[in-house]
């Protein structure tokens, strides 16, 4: 039951988004780049969009899955945010709002491939996450 409560609170403090992130966006443009990118790549989220198994929202859906990873990758205390808090959120928003349980090993490789991402923006490393 406690680990239940301390995955919310992890998956909380992911999705936390304060002002600084917000006005910070024009900055981060290519971080969302990278990061739209690697999920137009990800096969399973490409057929989960295509079939509209979030709904015909799943476009919108499948943009605010990136809006979501941005927040939780650039929000000032992301340096403790580990691979798994990434897969826990990659996996409760394609559960919640494309109604898919991915288990191909494919959630943990994007949110490897996620936390390169943000580590190569981080050490200034843009061509990276616009190439890639």
């Amino acid at each position: 039951m406690m680990e239940g409560f301390i995955n919310a609170n992890k998956d909380e403090a992911c999705l936390a988004t304060n002002n600084r992130n917000v006005k910070a966006k024009l900055s981060l443009s290519p971080l969302q780049e990278g990061i739209s990118k690697l999920l137009s790549q990800w096969p399973g989220l490409q057929m989960a969009i295509q079939n509209e198994w979030g709904g015909q929202d799943s476009p919108q859906k499948s943009k605010q899955l990136s809006f979501d990873i941005l927040s939780c990758l650039s929000q000032s205390n992301a340096e403790t945010i580990g691979v798994e808090d990434v897969e826990n959120l990659l996996y409760e928003r394609l559960l919640l709002s494309f109604n898919t349980d991915i288990d191909d090993g494919s959630i943990e490789e994007v949110a490897e491939q996620l936390m390169t991402l943000r580590e190569e923006y981080v050490h200034g490393n843009h061509l990276y996450t616009t190439t890639k």
